[in-house]
């Protein structure tokens, strides 16, 4: 895992879909789990994606609130 990821979950935003414009960090479980079961997109937004989906499924979503209030 690169640990610019963790920011760039923060502050990328999904770019199509029903949630297009929602940071990646703030996606919804059942959205992450349909990707996990579907297949991930290529490159970078697959790899973020994966991610929060890991950080989700493993209920380690509060490892992002340190960065969240980051000046």
């Amino acid at each position: 895992m690169n640990s610019e990821h963790l920011t760039l979950l923060l502050v990328r935003e999904m770019p199509y879909g029903k949630y297009k414009g929602r940071k990646i960090a703030d996606l919804p479980g059942h959205y992450l789990g349909w990707f996990a079961r579907e297949g991930f997109p290529k490159g970078e937004l697959g790899q973020l994606l994966a991610l929060m989906y890991e950080l989700d499924h493993n209920d380690l979503r509060d490892l992002l609130y340190p960065l969240r209030t980051r000046p």
